[in-house]
């Protein structure tokens, strides 16, 4: 636990006085107070997380982790695990939704093998951080042990502590990993108390007799393991995924770093909210790239307190929502260094 309580000891409250300053920047820019709405949010808070008055968001970095998940075994997925392998493949071709997206923001994809049940060799351009070959089925038992969940933790935390060293100044999260959305509704019940039902959709785009059956092994799972809600490391270790724990690692130690960081969807998000649980003030660096249409990551995003940026009715992952939410918070950054003044414009207000 010591590398978690270190980088949670770092993790600082948001200036609330820059804040302040950059809307009173964005206010004399020639517009309406406030007529830019959320474009201008972003770029306060961008601002106020870097502590820099004028953000370079030139680097710019989505990291995609991929891990393979046990609970497939229960047929909770259309697909089987071997896509999960072969994507990454994909990832390191460039040929994916989320290289496609990424090229489009200006943003670099990393993918990082935190738990894929798979020997990749030596594969060039592959972070090779593997913590075990998948997780186990937690229809029959714990995930993961605490030592392979804090494990990939440390692979979230040690990423962002380079972002930190390389000057990237926005991270986004993405994954990949066949059956995930089952750990990541598993974990949102056990946190929030409300039922599976009210928060397990299609994932992959299963039919309806494979969401109740999906339902019941994700109950059987929480009902087995009894995860306790006040230890998100609990959650996290009995019903979670290994790159939902590299993805909670990276969330806190963009955090501690002062890095903005946009979550992609639904897994990206269970990742972000073990980050929140363990920390009240994680929540001020984190953008949410959209709503996604699995059902309970509506309320993962109540629960860490954070509003999408974009709703476009995406289920893909990968980090594909957060590259598209990039473009618009440095669209909102660019607001703030470029538009003129009044002054400047010569125009009276």
């Amino acid at each position: 636990m010591d590398i978690i309580t270190s980088t949670l000891a770092r993790i600082k409250p948001v200036d609330t006085t820059l804040l302040q300053q950059t809307q009173v920047r964005l206010d004399n820019k020639t517009k309406p107070p406030g007529s830019l709405g959320r474009l201008e949010e972003f770029a306060r808070r961008l601002v106020a997380i870097s502590g820099q008055a004028e953000p370079d968001l030139s680097k710019k970095v989505i990291f995609t982790f991929a891990g393979d998940h046990g609970i497939v075994a229960e047929g909770v997925s259309l697909y089987p695990s071997e896509v999960t392998s072969q994507m990454v493949f994909n990832f390191l071709r460039g040929g994916a939704g989320v290289n496609v997206l990424a090229r489009h923001a200006g943003a670099e994809v990393r993918v990082v093998d935190v738990g894929v049940d798979y020997n990749f060799g030596a594969t060039p351009g592959l972070i090779h951080r593997k913590v075990a070959r998948g997780t186990a089925n937690f229809a029959k038992g714990p995930a993961m042990s605490r030592g392979e969940a804090l494990a990939a933790m440390q692979v979230g935390l040690d990423l962002a502590d380079q972002c930190k060293t390389e000057g990237i100044a926005l991270v986004g999260t993405g994954e990949m990993g066949i059956g995930n959305t089952s750990p990541s509704s598993a974990m949102i019940a056990a946190i929030s108390g409300l039922s599976v039902r009210e928060l397990t959709h299609r994932g992959t785009g299963i039919n309806d007799a494979a969401l109740e059956h999906k339902i019941r092994i994700i109950e059987q799972g929480l009902a087995l393991n009894r995860p306790d809600p006040r230890d998100p490391l609990d959650v996290l270790t009995k019903v979670g995924g290994l790159e939902i724990a590299a993805i909670a690692g990276l969330v806190l130690g963009c955090a501690a770093n002062s890095i903005p960081v946009v979550i992609d969807g639904f897994i990206s998000t269970a990742g972000a909210l073990i980050a929140s649980e363990l920390h009240p003030h994680v929540r001020e660096y984190i953008f949410a790239a959209h709503q996604s249409v699995e059902v309970g990551h509506r309320f993962m995003l109540e629960r860490i307190a954070v509003a999408p940026i974009l709703g476009l009715d995406l289920r893909l992952g990968e980090g594909t929502g957060a590259a598209l939410a990039m473009t618009l918070i440095e669209a909102g950054v660019k607001i703030l260094k470029e538009m003129a003044t009044f002054d400047e414009a010569g125009v009276s207000h």
